[in-house]
């Protein structure tokens, strides 16, 4: 948490994507100044440079292939270690995603459980200090929902046929004067369901950063140290429901989607 000339605590910053990374303990000779900068450069006249989001985002990618080939690289009857923490968690597949999708949902399981963990992770990360949350940058959120959508209407073309897949968007036998309010009625619910991923899962995870920043920058903003109790008190219980939301997100975002792909898949169930 920090000020600027005016006094003022300077909250956005801390959950904005930025070109640098913030190293506060590495400054010697003054090379670092407390930040490293990120490479900056475009492709086609695209702006390819990394920032400390995508970086979070490699790292969350590498500690998932790193948990997983360690847990499961040594199959046997009865789980042990980091192992049996994993599998303790994918009480998803026979739960949740089997019951929503029935026993075709396993050919989509390496799918939402890779969404799961990579969720999870870059909930979790951005917990840490001097990181930042991945999953609180919309652009990251909308790419994760445009996949499922993309995944959602692979599963109802791959099993309904092209022409079967959008022909069932519209319920059967409806008199054709209605067929023009109910198409552009299902095209809108279509296109808001990958829309509301996006959203809640941004909104959710920006929100209680920023709770806890306002608590904490309550301190410099009063300019007494009597608010400092309360302050950190109300940031560390925020601070320990951040974790809690953290694996609800990951967790209502791959149901969703399972869900969304179990409809476009069998629209008669």
């Amino acid at each position: 948490m920090a000020a600027d000339a005016d006094g003022q605590v300077d909250v956005v910053g801390h959950i904005l994507d930025h070109n640098s990374l913030e190293v506060p303990f590495i400054n010697a000779h003054h090379v670092f100044d407390g930040h490293i900068e990120l490479p900056q450069f475009e492709l086609f006249g695209i702006d390819m440079s990394i920032t400390r989001h995508v970086v979070m985002m490699w790292v969350a990618s590498a500690l998932l292939i790193v948990t997983m080939m360690s847990a499961f690289r040594r199959p046997g009857p009865v789980p042990t270690g980091l192992r049996n923490f994993l599998e303790t968690i994918l009480f998803l597949r026979d739960e949740v995603i089997i019951p929503i999708m029935g026993e075709s949902g396993r050919t989509y399981m390496p799918y939402l459980l890779t969404t799961f963990f990579f969720i999870l992770y870059c909930n979790m990360l951005g917990l840490i200090p001097y990181t930042a949350t991945a999953t609180g940058n919309i652009s990251v959120t909308a790419a994760l929902a445009l996949i499922s959508f993309a995944v959602t209407q692979g599963a109802g073309i791959a099993n309904n046929g092209f022409f079967g897949h959008w022909k069932n968007l519209v319920p059967s036998g409806l008199p054709a004067p209605l067929l023009i309010i109910m198409i552009p009625i299902e095209i809108i619910g279509m296109l808001a369901k990958p829309f509301a991923l996006c959203i809640r899962l941004f909104a959710n995870m920006i929100a209680g950063h920023i709770a806890i920043l306002v608590f904490l920058g309550l301190i410099i903003m009063l300019k007494s140290y009597f608010v400092a109790p309360a302050s950190v008190v109300l940031a560390a219980a925020l601070y320990l429901l951040e974790i809690f939301i953290g694996f609800v997100q990951a967790f209502i975002f791959t149901v969703l989607t399972a869900l969304f792909v179990s409809m476009a898949a069998h629209p008669d169930h």
